[in-house]
Order: C-alpha cells, then structure tokens, then sequence
C-alpha cells in the first residue's frame, strides 16, 4: 500500500494573529511531502511513526465518541492497518513551521474518514469551515491546540485567505517571475521549535493589556496590510508593510525567536536587504524572509542555508 502524497505548507502571514482573528494566507510547498505507507521491516523513524500512530487512533476514537457529530473514521480499519506496520513516510522536517503534523492529519482524514468531504466537490464556505473545524479538532492531538488551518492547506493542495475565523477561502495568488530579483524564502535556523511551548508564551503574554493592544494595533494590522499587499502584488506597499511587521516581531516576540537569529533580523530591518518573520510558530525550525534582491539578501546571510519558495 502506498497512499497519495500531501504536502507541507508555508504560511506566509498570520501566525500568532489569526488565533486573534486577523487576516492568513497559507500556500501549499510541494518541496516536502509525505503519505502513509505499509511495510513489514521498520526502520527506528518509520517505528516512531507507526508508534505514533497508534496513539493518534486511540485519541481520533476519543474524539468520536465526544463529538459524534463531527467526524467518525474506520477505526477498525486504521487499527488494523497500523498493527500490519503502517507508518507516515514523511520528507517534511519536523518542528520546522512548515505543516508536518498538517500532512499526516490530512492523509489519515482522506483514508479513513467516512462521508469525507473530497477536493473534487463543490467546496462551499460552510464545506471549508467544517473540514477546518475536523482538522483542528484532529491536530490537537499534536498540538494541544490547532487552528485546522495547516491539514486543511495539505488536503486541499491550493492557497487559502483567512479573512477571519469563520470566513477562509480558496485564492489564486500571483503568478511568479521565474527571473525574479524578488523572493519569499526559508532560512534555517538549525534547530527544530515545539509548537506547544510556544504557543503557551503567546497565550500568557495576551493576559497583559498592552500586549493584546500591540497585537490590535500593529501586529494585526500589519499583518493584514501584508496579505492585502502581496494578493494584489503590490510590491513597494508590502515592503513597506513587511518592515514594521519584522520591527514588531523583533519587539514583542523575541522568545520565538532563536537568540543567534536577532542580530541578524535587526541587520534585515536597518539595511532593507530583507525582512525576516516568523514561519509558524517559531522557537526554531525555518525563519520566513521577503527581499526584492535575492543576490543581496544571499550575501547578507553568508554561511546560512536558504531555499526560494516564490520569485516576484
């Protein structure tokens, strides 16, 4: 057995905001992917997995039986197939802000779940709200809390604006310019981050007024001006966006950020070579960035691993 691939996700804005209900845009990264599959000889990653798994089906039968009304799997079938060896051949690293956990909830939904809603449907607002609200509930097993919005990005293959909590779409974005001095890109840190922790700081720092007021009133509206910006393709506007929402993320996120990386974002930030953000949650894994000249930005970032996702 060897089921289809889904792939990582990047999403480029709204991480931490869209928990406050402010504009995301997420795109499918088909660099990484991963699928479930059967083997009898395991290897220590793929026994990991398949170990995994099996906790994952113990949780997904929890999650039925409270919600019923939600979603229900072919358990028998999962736990069948889990005891035969089954585990999520993954090249998606993990703990990189780039939907690992995403892809396996989304190949298990596709296999198992009975009356699926499938890609090739008629994919209403209420159609969407719900997958995401089935694969929020199914990532919290990774996560402790999940938006839904990483597996809904790899089951559905496609870009998709969250223009609030209850209001998420399918979008097309701007075509690239495969010459392009422009590009979004990966830095990696060299270390993976938990999502957990992390969310965990944000949710104690929102108990502080100021903090809630700075979220309100830069971070968000930053944020939004940006995913605005870029679906428009309007360059010199989301540049211009994109160096107050680095400043700010350097101001008020700093735990999120790996303490070898904040000279260099505050460098990005005073030269305009490139701006770096964060990709998911942070505390490691990948750093997003966005410069208008590739060459510059790999000069800056000497002796650092980048990978271009998109040229404009």
């Amino acid at each position: 057995m060897k089921g289809p691939l889904f792939y990582s996700k990047i999403l480029l804005f709204g991480e931490y905001g869209i928990i406050k209900d402010s504009k995301g845009l997420s795109i499918p990264y088909n660099f990484y992917n991963g699928g479930l599959k059967l083997s009898d000889e395991l290897d220590t990653s793929a026994k990991k997995s398949n170990k995994s798994l099996k906790h994952f089906s113990a949780y997904l039968k929890d999650l039925q039986t409270e919600q019923p009304d939600l979603v229900s799997f072919d358990l028998e079938k999962l736990d069948a197939d889990v005891t035969k060896g089954m585990y999520f051949d993954s090249s998606i690293p993990q703990g990189y802000g780039v939907g690992s956990s995403g892809a396996l909830v989304a190949a298990v939904y596709d296999k198992y779940a009975f009356d699926k809603i499938t890609v090739l449907e008629n994919l209403t607002r209420e159609k969407l709200l719900k997958l995401k609200a089935i694969f929020g509930a199914m990532e919290s097993f990774f996560h402790g809390k999940s938006s839904g919005l990483d597996p809904l990005n790899s089951y559905l293959s496609l870009p998709i604006l969250i223009n609030s909590k209850d209001n998420i779409e399918p979008t097309g974005i701007p075509s690239q310019t495969v010459d392009g001095k422009g590009a979004v890109f990966l830095l990696d840190s060299g270390v993976t981050g938990e999502t957990a922790p992390m969310i965990q700081i944000f949710l104690e720092n929102m108990k502080h007024e100021g903090f809630r007021n700075m979220l309100k009133d830069q971070f968000i509206k930053h944020t939004d001006a940006c995913v605005d910006d870029f679906l428009k393709g309007d360059v010199k506007s989301l540049f211009k966006n994109l160096k107050q929402l680095s400043n700010t993320v350097l101001n008020n996120f700093k735990p999120m950020i790996p303490a070898q990386f904040h000279k260099l974002w505050k460098y990005g930030i005073d030269t305009n070579e490139y701006y770096l953000k964060l990709c998911g949650s942070g505390g490691g894994g990948y750093i997003l960035g966005f410069t208008q000249d590739i060459e510059k930005a790999r000069k800056a970032l000497e002796g650092h691993k980048l990978e271009v996702v998109y040229n404009f």
